[in-house]
């Protein structure tokens, strides 16, 4: 049994004529009302797929809600019918081509492509107000009458055959064009009128430019992976106010999408105004239905002092994107099941990660509050306080140095920090009434706002041993570089890391990324260490200070891998 003759069996009332059309949501049949005497085009999914209930369901669900549908830019459906071979869909047969034959013929203006995707969008929202989603728009499914106005074709095809998946051959064929897939759409996640929102911007686009907004040299699962993982590229030549709108219809990111095509037709319409000047509409010779919200953007008045740049040269299609057909559907799968790799496994990376964090938050508090200094046994004092054990001093006044009598030579004062340096001030000792030697030093200005909470002081006096004990600052931590400087650095360390692991969620390669990690982990571990010494009052150690350096490199290094393979395995 011939198709022609399979379809005149389960359309009697009809003469079916030859195949006029074909592709992967199946073939289209010209054929005419007996009675009526109206040209139909007869849609007949793939046959082998007759016999899967849930596509049965879902054929059934959808053909009822289209033969609802009645817009002036959505094609009419007028009869579906189910048999034990076919599913089929009676529709308003159009005569005037497709915007497709003519982008890729004469071209379209810029002018034309915008009253072309302002009818889509009003027709895709009459759509998905009755709860249809299209999932299919492309420029072979926009389709002229012969007066000239567009309506949209194979509502709901896409829904009906792959239940809004988008499905890929084991050989590497996507089903249908994968030009125009919304990102959310081949991962296969929930789909919103936002897919069909941008499969639109990225028609408009399309007929801008000449291009898509992806590079399509290199095969349809790589055209599918960029719109998941790449931002799309700027649309170039085409003024403000009108591309960023269409920048917005294709944003890869829902939040910043258009979420209905409405919105999208509104600012489309009052952006194509300022470009192209008042009258626009009527001069494209596209004749469009719009609802007043979307009109009222058209008939805007433009002020003279900002004079409308008008672009009249048609632009005309590249690179045609060809539709495959296939014999077996049921050989497909998901696009999001064929761009998955199992991949390394996070789990183990990320329990590593949260150990080595652990040790970092609780390295510097297992550091002792002072250290022992030996005694050089000179009983030098400091402010008064004996330079043997903890002394706190005001380092924005001078600080007092008093030794035995019997001493003498230059004095020296200096502050370190876990073996760091940070200044030195000498003078020349004076002896007091009772013989003892006494020194009046003024510490560098820039030493009270270097040190915050404890630190490793010594006095010197002549060529004698240093001696050194734990000095206690008197200003708060905070007011100081060891504190505020230290938290600072953390901040700008865990800005970094947490950024760089945005973007490997959101699926950008980054080969590099865990050894860029590693000095911003460091220094994360340094901050952190430095910012608990100051707020805790502890002298700083030098071995605390590795250890916390090193458990924030590697701590650092092992989320940026457990954020790489989870976003690998999704």
């Amino acid at each position: 049994m011939t198709a022609s003759t399979g379809l005149a069996a389960a359309l009697p009332q009809y003469v079916i004529g030859s195949c006029i059309g074909s592709g992967g949501m199946g073939e289209v049949y010209g054929g005419m009302h007996r009675s009526l005497g109206r040209e139909v085009a007869i849609k007949r999914l793939p046959s082998d797929l007759t016999g899967d209930p849930d596509i049965n369901v879902r054929f059934d669900r959808e053909a009822r809600v289209l033969a609802s549908l009645d817009h002036p830019h959505i094609v009419p459906v007028y009869d579906y019918v189910q048999t034990g071979r076919d599913n089929l869909l009676v529709m308003e047969k159009l005569t005037g081509g497709t915007v497709y034959d003519r982008f890729y013929a004469s071209g379209l203006s810029p002018e034309q492509s915008c009253a072309i995707t302002l009818a889509t969008l009003s027709g895709l929202h009459a759509a998905h107000r009755a709860g249809v989603l299209h999932l299919d728009v492309k420029p072979k499914n926009l389709l002229f009458t012969s007066a000239g106005v567009l309506k949209v074709a194979d509502f709901g095809i896409a829904q009906v055959i792959s239940d809004g998946a988008t499905l890929v051959s084991h050989g590497g064929n996507v089903l249908g064009t994968p030009a125009y897939l919304a990102p959310e759409q081949a991962m296969g996640d929930p789909l919103t009128p936002a897919a069909d929102v941008y499969a639109a911007g990225t028609v408009l686009y399309e007929l801008l430019c000449g291009e898509l907004p992806f590079d399509r040299t290199q095969g349809a699962m790589s055209l599918v992976r960029q719109r998941m993982f790449t931002d799309p590229a700027p649309l170039r030549g085409i003024p403000a106010p009108l591309a960023p709108v269409v920048m917005r219809s294709i944003a890869r990111e829902l939040p910043q999408r258009y979420r209905e095509a409405e919105a999208f037709a509104i600012d489309l319409a009052a952006a194509a105004t300022a470009v192209f000047g008042p009258g626009w509409l009527e001069r494209s010779h596209v004749p469009v239905h719009l609802s007043p919200r979307v009109l009222s953007g058209t008939t805007r008045t433009v002020s003279t002092a900002d004079t409308p740049t008008v672009l009249s040269e048609p632009v005309r299609g590249r690179a045609p994107e060809p539709t495959r057909m296939y014999q077996d559907l049921r050989g497909l799968r998901p696009v999001s099941e064929a761009l998955r790799k199992p991949g390394p496994s996070p789990l183990v990376p990320g329990l590593l990660a949260l150990v080595t964090l652990a040790v970092l938050l609780v390295l510097p508090f297992l550091a002792p509050r002072t250290v022992s200094h030996p005694d050089a046994g000179t009983g030098i004092a400091v402010d008064g306080q004996p330079a043997t054990a903890v002394v706190e001093a005001d380092l924005s006044r001078p600080v007092t140095v008093t030794a035995p009598a019997g001493t003498g030579g230059p004095v020296r004062f200096g502050i370190e920090a876990a073996g760091v340096r940070l200044g030195e001030v000498t003078t020349e000792a004076g002896t007091s009434a009772d013989g003892s030697l006494q020194a009046t030093l003024p510490p560098p200005a820039l030493l009270r706002w270097l040190v915050g909470g404890a630190a490793t002081g010594s006095v010197r006096i002549g060529d004698g041993e240093p001696q050194r004990f734990t000095l206690v600052t008197s200003q708060h931590p905070m007011a100081s570089a060891m504190g505020a400087g230290s938290l600072l650095l953390g901040l700008f360390a865990l800005a970094y890391l947490e950024s760089l692991m945005r973007a490997l969620r959101r699926g950008q390669r980054r080969p590099s990324a865990p050894v860029v990690a590693v000095p911003i982990g460091a220094l994360l571990g340094g901050a952190v260490w430095l910012l608990a010494a100051a707020l805790t009052t502890r002298e700083p150690v030098a071995a605390y200070g590795v250890g916390c350096v090193v458990a924030g490199a590697a701590g650092a290094m092992l989320l940026v891998l457990t954020t790489s393979f989870a976003a690998r395995r999704r």
